[in-house]
């Protein structure tokens, strides 16, 4: 078993056991949406403007993303990206700007991904969002919210969410 596959198996570990601690019947908070957080891979945030998408939609202007990218040396630091070299032994997220992000406390937190990505549902796990959304396929425990759709029709996504908020009475109509 390599290095890599070692840190990994600890990880889920780590989270699995902070996951079965969460509460089952977390209460919604009743605070109007102003700011958003989006997760999501690197590959598919360079083939669709998410950000722009779901602020379009749910006319917010205050989102900020965060792409999970694949760790290699020749690629240039990126403040919009992490990768599993900015998790050490403990599970605790190393990279300044990204513990930032985590650590600001978002209205909203859409967890942009539609299968179980360690590194990003450590993410979610970690972010300090009031409110948090996502796929279903992913982890039930993760999210307030669940939407069944496919990963690549992201209108269909940002409609359903923003149908969802307006009857919990998050956003505006």
């Amino acid at each position: 078993m390599n290095l890599s596959k070692l840190k990994e198996s600890r990880l889920r570990k780590k989270f699995n056991k902070i996951l079965l601690k969460l509460q089952d019947n977390r209460a919604v908070p009743q605070k109007e949406i102003l700011t958003v957080g989006i997760l999501t891979s690197e590959s598919f945030s360079s083939a669709i403007d998410v950000q722009s998408e779901i602020e379009t939609i749910l006319a917010l202007n205050n989102s900020k993303l965060y792409s999970f990218k694949k760790f290699n040396k020749l690629d240039e630091v990126s403040l919009t990206c992490f990768s599993e070299k900015d998790v050490n032994w403990r599970g605790n997220f190393t990279e300044p700007n990204f513990k930032n992000f985590l650590e600001q406390p978002f209205d909203l937190l859409i967890g942009y991904f539609d299968h179980q990505h360690l590194y990003l549902e450590k993410a979610v796990l970690e972010s300090k969002a009031t409110f948090k959304v996502g796929f279903s396929k992913v982890n039930s425990k993760l999210y307030e919210l669940e939407i069944s759709t496919e990963l690549e029709n992201i209108e269909q996504f940002s409609t359903e969410l923003k149908k969802y908020l307006q009857i919990l009475k998050k956003l505006k109509n």
